[in-house]
């Protein structure tokens, strides 16, 4: 019996030890791969002021790019059919599940509609959209107001960002999380004494452990 004991606790121990090296390998992967800059080198009027090379692997769902500088917020904006199209693949349309950075299917590719949504995952260290977490405090969000928008896949038209609110939110406010429903949010930007008077672009990433809970950070598109 002893032998039988001790041969299922091993066996216990084994599988219980594939377990925790598998959970390290799948945290380190999905890390390695949110942490991956190699598309920066494929950045619009940065290396190439054509813009994108023609043999350039990010796919041609590539509607713009989004920098914040001082932050790790420095990636290509793709957009999908629906929402959940680039949730888990990444801007080489290669599975990955931590996805990509995102335009809302309903906006306009161009940024051309009163109130656009951008959605990226919370990833640790402040990579993808795990920077926006720091907005919430004020004294960050006021050193730290200026972005840049590039529009298209050449990146020849450039916007100026200038971040001004940062909020949590449910995902069910869909005043803040439909395109459609701008002057709603509009309305309620004017109540916290904001102004209205430019295109504004949202920023959004799950917060915490609480699954409808969202980081939202708003900024002005400013014409140059």
């Amino acid at each position: 019996m002893n032998r039988i004991y001790e041969k299922v606790m091993l066996v216990i121990f084994v599988v219980a030890l594939l377990i925790a090296v598998y959970a390290l390998y799948d945290t380190w992967y999905v890390f390695d791969h949110a942490n991956d800059t190699s598309y920066l080198k494929y950045k619009p009027n940065v290396v190439n002021a054509d813009g994108l090379p023609e043999d350039s692997p990010i796919t041609s769902d590539m509607v713009g790019w989004i920098t914040i500088p001082d932050t790790k917020i420095d990636y290509p904006i793709m957009q999908g059919e629906d929402n959940t199209t680039y949730l888990n693949i990444d801007p080489y349309g290669q599975f990955s599940l931590s996805g990509s950075i995102f335009l809302d299917s309903r906006n306009a590719p161009d940024f051309s509609d009163p109130y656009s949504v951008i959605y990226g995952h919370h990833m640790e260290y402040g990579v993808m959209f795990g920077a926006l977490d720091e907005y919430l405090d004020e004294s960050y969000l006021q050193s730290h107001k200026k972005g840049q928008l590039l529009v298209g896949r050449d990146g020849k038209v450039m916007y100026e960002l200038e971040i001004f609110y940062a909020a949590s939110a449910d995902a069910k406010d869909d005043y803040i999380f439909d395109p459609a429903k701008y002057e709603e949010l509009y309305a309620f930007l004017q109540e916290k004494g904001l102004k209205t008077d430019h295109r504004i672009l949202c920023l959004s990433t799950c917060a915490g452990d609480a699954s409808t809970t969202r980081t939202v950070v708003f900024a002005y598109i400013l014409e140059n």
